[in-house]
């Protein structure tokens, strides 16, 4: 009888075959999603948002506007420069009347100022009202207290002959007394300054204080100096 006998297989791992088919796999795999992800941002970046005249910021360049957004667009800027244009044209006009009604120099608060000067500097006027430091002009009576929100009342009109005429009349309160003072300046055609017509002052219980009278001064033939747009 024969013995028995063990054979016995070597068996070769197969870990060296299997890694390298996971190894490419995996490359595979991931090669695949980097280029699926690749092509979703792409197709992310493509779809931006519409240019309308209320949300373009100016961020996408001209080229790659449609017809449609290229006319939105326009449309934007010239809404921006139109509303540019109108701002300007009303601080032009908000300048002029400044300087037509305030800083110029035949202005009505330019005309008002330069009578209450006159008014304080007389000595005639300055004995019935007081202390000159202490006199106040203002115009009409109203609601506020405020004497600055009184408005002063006057008038300009243009007669038949192409002359300018300046009408005013305004307040004076000084510590002793209150008077009403009385404006009336005319600027004849073709000249640039204004004359005085007569420039007075009523306090009552007192005689009329002439400060300026053309009549007067046109019969005495005084000759008046010309400063500041105003025939003294």
């Amino acid at each position: 009888m024969k013995p028995a006998t063990t054979t016995l297989l070597a068996i070769r791992p197969t870990t060296s075959l299997i890694a390298p088919i996971s190894l490419r796999c995996a490359f595979r795999n991931r090669s695949y999603a980097t280029q699926g992800g690749q092509g979703a941002s792409e197709a992310l970046g493509s779809k931006r948002r519409s240019v309308t005249p209320f949300n373009d910021d100016g961020y996408v360049p001209w080229s790659e506007l449609s017809a449609g957004e290229k006319t939105a667009r326009a449309t934007q800027q010239t809404f921006n420069f139109g509303f540019v244009l109108v701002g300007l044209a009303l601080t032009g006009a908000v300048g002029y009347f400044l300087w037509t009604d305030v800083f110029a120099p035949d202005s009505k608060i330019s005309q008002f100022n330069r009578a209450v000067d006159k008014i304080k500097k007389d000595p005639r006027c300055v004995e019935v009202l007081g202390d000159a430091k202490k006199i106040i002009a203002h115009g009409e009576e109203t609601a506020n207290k405020w004497r600055r929100a009184r408005p002063v009342a006057s008038s300009e009109r243009v007669d038949q002959q192409g002359n300018e005429h300046l009408l005013m009349h305004f307040h004076v309160d000084g510590p002793n007394q209150n008077g009403v003072a009385q404006l009336h300046m005319v600027r004849r055609r073709g000249e640039s300054d204004f004359e005085y017509k007569y420039l007075f002052l009523d306090v009552k219980g007192h005689e009329r204080i002439y400060l300026e009278n053309a009549d007067s001064a046109s019969s005495s033939g005084k000759k008046h100096l010309s400063f500041f747009g105003v025939k003294w």
